[in-house]
């Protein structure tokens, strides 16, 4: 009976894991290839930015996209990924700040930071050793 409650939980535990491990890595391929569009700087980020009111010169551009990419690799090393989740969630902040203040549509634009955030924590939170910094107890 012992081994199979103990089977049960390295089941539940794996499966965790793989949860975890699916929702880090889609946000990682998101923000690496959004961060890789900022950086050539293609024209339609640039006009895109010019939309949202930001700067569209390449050099703003191509920071924002360091910042990300730098973010999102700290993000996807287990040892650095609590950090580069706090590091997500505020690019992620001002992504959404930025959508309210030219009144983005809700649900797509402006909550789609919101979304990315919540996978991303959701991802660290699956993850066994990570999920000590996020206890949620009964």
């Amino acid at each position: 009976m012992q081994s199979a409650v103990a089977a049960t939980m390295d089941n539940a535990s794996n499966r965790a894991l793989w949860a975890g491990r699916i929702l880090s890595g889609l946000v990682v391929l998101f923000l690496l290839l959004d961060g890789a569009m900022k950086l050539v700087p293609l024209q339609p980020v640039i006009d895109a930015s010019g939309q949202l009111g930001l700067p569209t010169d390449a050099a703003t551009v191509r920071a924002m996209g360091l910042i990300l990419i730098a973010s999102t690799l700290l993000y996807a090393y287990p040892r650095t990924a609590a950090l580069g989740a706090v590091l997500i969630t505020a690019y992620l902040g001002g992504a959404v700040a930025t959508h309210v203040r030219v009144a983005s549509p809700l649900f797509s634009h402006t909550f789609f930071g919101v979304y990315l955030g919540v996978m991303a924590w959701g991802g660290l939170w699956f993850r066994p050793r990570l999920r000590a910094l996020l206890p949620m107890t009964r």
